[in-house]
């Protein structure tokens, strides 16, 4: 690959990655900013509204996931793109400005909208475009956005925020400059990266994977030389070009449950539940209570969450720089079984009522573990095994299985933590991590340096 090739692959897949710092952003920006909105709105002791304004982002979540997979199969990655865009910017302008509860809540949706498109598209277009040999630090360069934007939206609160007394009521609070403009704030913050996001998705090429299967040779060559140069191109094109092509929608949801796809759709179906039911998110959703029960007070807390933070980051940096070396099998089975091991522990520590820096510890190996594994690298496979006529549509499916799978994970810890206590629910959460790595090592191929034709070959039989 030429270095002038190499330079605009690592472009275009940061423009698509940027939808993943936007779905970070949005993901979490709202815990900031809810004790605020929820005394502006007057829901402060309405435990079912404070939920549905919590939540009700997922319904886009859901939906967006389904939607995005068949519409970029159908229209293109590119227009796609755009209009995630679009709806980014309109969504966080429209939270931050709505006045009604109900407006506040079409707007969340929404959001939630746009981050399903997002977390089903970025991937699979970085996929299609970049080369087999830096494709897995390219797709997971998606994740490294993501968690900066997480790591953002946590800045972001703080900054925003103005110090609260201990004794403020809500309505105080509804009357502060937090309750009537810092929330708002907190929102429209996003609008910048969006709008930079919209324009520079005009800059992108379309997949040539998508042109070539919809019949547009000579663009799909031009974007092949672009990044790689003419042999490149030429190799590239003949071997898309060379897989059987599938039929388009409406059948493409037939071909998905072929006797041929089955297989394949599983195995996505399953690492993206997996990547959510490992139970680190537990971690980041519920820390406070986490630390508490560990006998951390409220400020040394705040700090705590800054630290996983901060393990995210740096430990998504190093899967980026290892996916492609180690390979996705390898760093899958590594994170498996250390996630598995950390939560044993953390299960005997609870039980044993062990307390202050050793949990912190434990908790920080786990999101280490999950960081440079499961987190960025389900990513990279699911974007890589299925095949190229069906792509959008698969991921749509397994996008859309890790949604769900993350609405019962944090439905589920609170009563789970009740009946078991913090010790047996981190067991449990152990076995399940024992299942993933008994799951991977039977049924997870190893991806990396391969053609996403090869792969396809290898998988769809």
């Amino acid at each position: 690959m030429k270095n002038g090739g190499k330079g605009y692959v690592v472009f275009i897949s940061f423009v698509a990655a940027l939808g993943g710092l936007l779905f970070g952003y949005d993901w979490v920006v709202i815990g900031g900013a809810k004790p605020f909105y929820e005394s502006f709105f007057g829901i402060s002791s309405h435990a079912v509204m404070q939920a549905w304004a919590m939540s009700s982002a997922l319904i886009g979540c859901l939906v967006g996931a389904l939607i995005a997979g068949t519409c970029s199969d159908r229209y293109g990655r590119k227009r796609i793109f755009i209009a995630a865009a679009v709806i980014f910017i309109v969504s966080s302008f429209g939270t931050g400005a709505a006045d009604r509860f109900s407006a506040f809540i079409v707007f969340r949706i929404m959001g939630g909208l746009a981050i399903g498109i997002v977390s089903n598209l970025s991937p699979v277009y970085i996929a299609e475009v970049a080369p087999s040999a830096i494709r897995g630090r390219l797709v997971a360069l998606n994740q490294l956005t993501m968690v900066i934007g997480i790591l953002a939206a946590q800045i972001v609160n703080a900054v925003v925020a103005e110090p609260v007394p201990a004794n403020a009521t809500s309505e105080a609070i509804a009357l502060s400059w937090n309750g009537t403009v810092g929330w708002r704030i907190m929102f429209w913050v996003i609008c910048c990266p969006a709008a930079l996001f919209l324009l520079l998705a005009f800059r992108i090429p379309e997949s040539p994977r998508w042109l070539i299967g919809k019949g547009h040779a000579s663009e799909a060559m031009h974007v092949l030389e672009r990044i790689g140069g003419a042999e490149y191109a030429r190799n590239e094109y003949e071997a898309i070009a060379s897989v059987p092509k599938t039929e388009e929608s409406p059948k493409t949801w037939q071909a998905l449950l072929t006797p041929s796809m089955r297989r394949v759709l599983i195995i996505g179906i399953v690492l993206a539940v997996f990547q959510q039911w490992c139970g680190i998110n537990i971690i980041f959703n519920y820390a406070q209570e986490i630390f508490a029960a560990a006998g951390y007070g409220i400020s040394q807390t705040m700090m705590n969450i800054v630290v996983t933070g901060i393990t995210n980051v740096v430990f998504t940096l190093v899967a980026l720089f290892t996916v492609d070396r180690l390979g996705r099998r390898t760093l899958l089975l590594l994170g498996a079984a250390g996630l598995s091991c950390a939560y044993l522990i953390l299960s005997l520590a609870y039980f044993y009522g062990v307390t202050a820096f050793p949990m912190l510890a434990i908790a920080v190996d786990a999101i280490a573990c999950y960081s440079v594994s499961l987190a960025p690298v389900m990513w990279v496979v699911v974007s890589e095994i299925f095949p190229t006529a069906v792509r959008g549509a698969a991921m749509g499916v397994a996008t859309f299985a890790l949604w769900t799978a993350c609405f019962i994970l944090t439905y589920t810890f609170p009563m789970l933590n009740a009946e078991l206590g913090a010790s047996g629910t981190f067991l449990l959460y152990s076995v399940i991590c024992i299942a993933g790595l008994l799951f991977i090592i039977r049924y997870v191929p190893e991806t990396k340096g391969k053609t996403l034709e090869e792969i396809e070959r290898e998988l769809v039989k």
